[in-house]
């Protein structure tokens, strides 16, 4: 069969099993991108979470042998909650990035990657294919850019003309050499909107991103918050949608394309204080289908208790009090001293004193006394 007509084939099944966007791209080296990751690696900007080397992450012929062309996929997602709850004084809320909304989408795209396999597979029997979504080697965002399906914007991420930033990609490599689609054209211009709203400076230049500072990275890692990021996480307990809510090539887009990714309300704006005590469990069952959960839930109850303390809860006072004193890992309980110490109640100040009489661990007390040097703040207001 002719590649032309088989790319023809592949566009038109692509649509009936909801690809929204499909590119095709040569499996050649990505030279440039080698490059930038070099540059990321010398500068200690990379996250930690990559997979694979820098080789794996730009040859593609090492992800598999004979590789000749890589196809591209985009679905877009909604950017906003219908009849979404409100965060309110006797009941605030958290907030998961809208790329964790609905069902997990490694899960989503596999699925749709594996059927455009399959179907390729039957018309082309000796034809070799590998799929990737997010966790392989290669990075979606470059043969997103190579295939046609969007620009790489000034935030890093991939601007489609039809959906904006707001698009999860993944890809297919295989061996059979279809014709290269053609770049889109880089439409950012001199704007610089998402650079300037970065709340932690994480977008050092344009396409430059240190991950390090990136609240989206932040909210993942597991050991204590640095200070300089506690206050700018405000209550978002997973994620972070700045740089792509800014972006003028965003503006008023909005895709309920896929029911799959429809965010489900208390568990897109979850209530703080439930979340302080689930159990691993309950965790599973309530958020264990969207992406957001990945890393458990330890994450997440750390960033609870900097959003409590973020919004001064005094309700959650007493909850909290109990964690400082209960809670097996360090990490969380030196959190909820901090926590305690933001939100600032005598009772919260007392707890902390009493609880520092017994607590052993070093980066606990320090926290603890982090904690307590609020008093004086509160003491000059």
């Amino acid at each position: 069969m002719q590649t032309e007509q088989l790319k023809q084939e592949i566009i038109d099944y692509s649509k009936k099993i909801g690809i929204d966007k499909i590119g095709f791209a040569s499996a050649d080296v990505f030279t440039e991108l080698k490059e930038r990751l070099r540059r990321q690696q010398a500068l200690d900007y990379q996250s930690g979470f990559e997979k694979g080397t820098i080789e794996e992450r730009t040859e593609p012929e090492r992800l598999l042998s004979g590789a000749k062309s890589i196809i591209s996929i985009a679905l877009a997602y909604p950017t906003r909650m219908k009849g979404a709850p409100r965060s309110t004084k006797q009941e605030r809320r958290g907030l998961f990035a809208r790329a964790s909304w609905g069902i997990d989408y490694h899960i989503v795209l596999r699925e749709r990657l594996e059927k455009l396999a399959e179907f390729i597979r039957k018309r082309v029997p000796d034809g070799k294919s590998r799929v990737m979504v997010d966790t392989g080697e290669l990075s979606d965002r470059a043969v997103a850019e190579r295939a046609g399906i969007g620009f790489s914007g000034k935030n890093t991420s991939i601007i489609t003309p039809e959906f904006g930033s707001f698009v999860y990609l993944g890809e297919l490599i295989t061996n059979i050499p279809f014709t290269p689609d053609k770049p889109v054209e880089d439409s950012c211009g001199s704007c610089t909107k998402c650079i300037d709203a970065c709340p932690t400076g994480a977008i050092v230049q344009a396409g430059q991103l240190n991950a390090k500072r990136c609240i989206a990275f932040l909210t993942q890692t597991k050991d204590f918050l640095p200070d300089e990021f506690r206050s700018k996480i405000g209550n978002r307990v997973y994620g972070c949608d700045t740089c792509q809510m800014v972006c003028p090539k965003n503006l008023k887009l909005d895709f309920h394309i896929h029911p799959e990714f429809e965010p489900e309300h208390d568990i897109a704006k979850p209530k703080l204080i439930p979340m302080l005590k689930i159990s691993n469990r309950e965790f599973k069952e309530k958020f264990g289908h969207i992406s957001g959960s990945w890393r458990g839930k330890k994450p997440i109850q750390r960033n609870t208790l900097i959003a409590l303390g973020h919004y001064k809860d005094t309700t959650a006072v007493a909850e909290i009090i109990d964690i400082m004193r209960n809670d097996p890992r360090p990490v969380i309980r030196g959190t909820a001293a901090w926590s305690l110490g933001k939100i600032g109640t005598d009772e919260a100040f007392q707890a902390i004193k009493e609880a520092m009489e017994t607590e052993e661990d070093e980066q606990v007390l320090y926290e603890m006394e982090k904690g307590l040097a609020f008093q004086h703040q509160h003491a000059k207001k």
